[in-house]
């Protein structure tokens, strides 16, 4: 038999940003493969949606009310966790300005959550991780294809989404004689809450979608499907680089 089939069953997979968007849709997808999730968000109210939309699959989820931001909270809430197989490390967003126009605030903001938030949930994760030796693990950093190239108007998101490519080859390189795997997945603009809203802007929906040579924006399946495969053993050489989802925008 040549064909590996997704199985996760017996495995528990860590979700940040898990109550919206890429975080929720990665939550029930991997919940359908068979893990068990725990599912971290800052917002209590979307992590009781979820864990209705899980248990309706007959999934099982363990809610963390928590703010990756929030070092010493984050940190005591994954001491709580004796097992992570699986980490998601989603939670991050955008706050598109033009170059000159970028409040030191905004770019803060965006490397306090989309970098450094991530280093610091990868290291805690691997941390447990490495405590559970047999066990080995996959962690799928979410990044994006303006990770592999540029974009006016999203200079720091950029920055960051490079930093976690840079980030994720240096834990491949390093962690894979662990049997740790650690990737990413690089999406276009995916149909979600945050991307629809930018996508009231008809000459910007025209630009990003011109860009794509499918012609269309991912859905939030394109991406969760991806996740789930990294997170398996299908994917058990697979490590240190990007499935890149974006339509052929970075063949260009």
């Amino acid at each position: 038999m040549y064909l590996q089939k997704i199985n996760l069953k017996n495995k528990y997979a860590l979700v940040t940003g898990a109550g919206k968007g890429l975080g929720r849709a990665c939550s029930i997808a991997l919940a359908e493969a068979g893990a068990t999730i725990i599912a971290l968000s800052r917002t209590q109210s979307d992590l009781d949606k979820l864990e209705k939309e899980i248990k309706k699959i007959k999934g099982k989820v363990i809610k963390v009310n928590c703010d990756v931001m929030n070092y010493k909270e984050l940190k005591e809430n994954l001491e709580k966790i004796k097992i992570i197989d699986i980490l998601v490390n989603n939670a991050g967003t955008n706050i598109p300005e033009p170059f000159e126009k970028i409040k030191q605030e905004s770019m803060n903001y965006l490397v306090d959550l989309n970098l450094k938030a991530a280093f610091n949930v990868a290291q805690l994760v691997v941390k447990k991780m490495l405590k559970n030796k047999k066990r080995g693990g996959s962690i799928i950093n979410m990044s994006s294809q303006l990770g592999h190239v540029g974009m006016a108007g999203r200079n720091v998101y950029n920055m960051t989404k490079f930093g976690i490519e840079g980030l994720t080859k240096g834990m491949g390189v390093e962690l894979a004689k662990n049997d740790i795997r650690v990737n990413t997945v690089a999406p276009t603009f995916v149909e979600t809450p945050m991307v629809k809203r930018f996508f009231k802007n008809k000459a910007f929906k025209k630009l990003a979608l011109g860009n794509i040579p499918i012609g269309r924006a991912a859905t939030e399946s394109d991406v969760a499907t991806s996740v789930c495969f990294l997170a398996s053993s299908a994917s058990s050489m697979i490590t240190g680089t990007s499935i890149v989802i974006d339509g052929g925008w970075t063949a260009q």
